[in-house]
């Protein structure tokens, strides 16, 4: 049976028996009212299978996990699309490769109705160099990510809505919102549990396991299914090396010097694989041209902070230890990878995520940019009180911002403490835990 179908009774089955709801639900089914094609790509794992049931909970379904029916799909792309009825879903149809993709867009110029194809697929497999044709003009892409803290709590509709409440200034930046409180050791068990829907029903002790397997799946079977003939066997090194470096700039040189693999070889085929497949996320530097002094190096991460905690043998109770070298670190991946999934969900205004650093040590960990020019900063700190120190950069972000007519919104610290505290013009410490939970229960001023 399909991986991602034997998670769908076991993985995204809420305690009540129901399946687990996705945000990513109302932008599917939006698309599908817009585009002949939605393309859902998304790590495997991720709830695909699960995802495209909630939405076409009618829609005739097959997976080209299954061998014979790739070979079927294969040997006759058109024959294979004319024997299912419409609306059809094809899970992992990457598998099929060009001819799939050819034999889709003829059928959907032949009938332009929407709705009629819905593809999910573990890998960006439109952008990979070798197909042919693109559906462009025929389909929607939508990205569909592990889950969000508030899809695992099943925290509903108003949950994970922090950046877009901050972008289109519906927030009162230092309000408190109500909750049980959240202490250090639930932030860090929630880190290493990550977001992957099966991990999420496993008991701890045996999601090394899992993670090891899902790693043995990717590297084995998928990345050579999008990248046949290039050396491999470096990848599992690789891997390991970004998820020590995660939330560091990626230097090319010194990744190669650690891996040894070549610069070039990095650079322009190994780097974008990993993103390709959705195990790792590049912020890219950004500067607005503020200053002639920014750095343009991208930061790295592993998509999920369960991954990463599990590449680097690290789990709560070693977390908690004060002296701990990748707390800080997975801290960051953990935030950045909850504001990556919301920035995914926005549709009016729709953002892109960066980060901040300048010589003079101006440094910002993540920066949210519309597309009108609004920008909503954030630092993370994994410490439990926060001082002013901490909001030095976001101060001049914003000077710099205001200075040069930016459109500066919010500046937040986002921390493992219980309190919002205002800070200033602009700017406010937040409880990590702000990210996921509603907003709809914040307490009266």
């Amino acid at each position: 049976m399909h991986d991602e179908s034997r998670a769908l009774s076991a993985a995204s089955e809420s305690a009540d028996g129901g399946l687990h709801r996705r945000h990513t639900e109302a932008v599917v089914a939006r698309a599908l009212t817009e585009s002949r094609v939605v393309i859902v790509n998304g790590a495997r794992q991720a709830g695909k299978t699960t995802l495209s049931r909630l939405v076409l909970p009618d829609a005739h379904w097959v997976s080209l996990d299954s061998q014979a029916v790739l070979d079927a799909c294969i040997a006759d792309p058109a024959g294979f699309l004319e024997a299912y009825p419409k609306p059809l879903v094809i899970d992992e149809f990457q598998r099929a490769g060009d001819a799939l993709v050819r034999a889709i867009k003829l059928e959907v110029d032949r009938d332009r109705s929407r709705g009629q194809y819905m593809l999910t697929g573990s890998s960006r497999f439109l952008t990979v160099a070798t197909i042919s044709e693109s559906l462009a003009g025929r389909a929607q892409m939508v990205d569909l990510w592990p889950y969000t803290q508030g899809e695992a709590d099943e925290l509903g509709t108003g949950a994970d809505g922090l950046l877009r409440r901050l972008l289109t200034g519906n927030e009162r930046i230092a309000r408190q919102i109500a909750g049980p409180a959240v202490t250090r050791a639930d932030y860090f068990s929630r880190l290493c549990r990550g977001g992957y829907p099966e991990v999420n029903e496993l008991p701890p002790s045996a999601r090394g396991r899992w993670f090891q397997s899902y790693l043995r799946t990717i590297v084995g079977r998928d990345v050579p299914e999008i990248a046949r003939g290039r050396h491999l066997g470096e990848l599992p090194r690789l891997i390991g090396v970004l998820a020590a470096r995660s939330g560091q700039e990626l230097v090319i040189e010194h990744v190669a010097r650690e891996t040894g693999i070549e610069r070039t070889v990095l650079s322009r085929n190994y780097l974008p694989l990993l993103e390709t497949i959705y195990l790792t996320k590049t912020l890219p530097a950004w500067s607005r041209n503020l200053t002639s002094r920014a750095i343009k190096h991208p930061k790295a991460f592993i998509v999920d902070s369960g991954l990463a905690a599990h590449l680097l043998g690290a789990d709560p109770q070693a977390l908690a230890d004060p002296t701990s070298p990748v707390r800080g670190p997975l801290v960051e991946s953990f935030a950045v990878g909850e504001l990556v999934r919301q920035a995914s969900l926005l549709d009016e205004p729709e953002a892109s995520l960066y980060h901040y650093r300048t010589r003079d040590q101006t440094e910002v960990d993540v920066v949210a940019e519309t597309t009108d020019g609004r920008v909503v900063a954030f630092e993370i700190k994994a410490s439990s009180t926060v001082g002013m120190n901490a909001f030095r950069s976001l101060v001049k972000l914003r000077e710099s911002l205001d200075s040069t007519g930016g459109r500066f919104v919010a500046g937040v610290v986002l921390y493992l403490g219980d309190d919002a505290l205002p800070a200033g013009d602009r700017l406010a410490a937040l409880p990590l835990s702000h990210l996921w939970r509603p907003g709809d229960l914040a307490e009266q001023p």
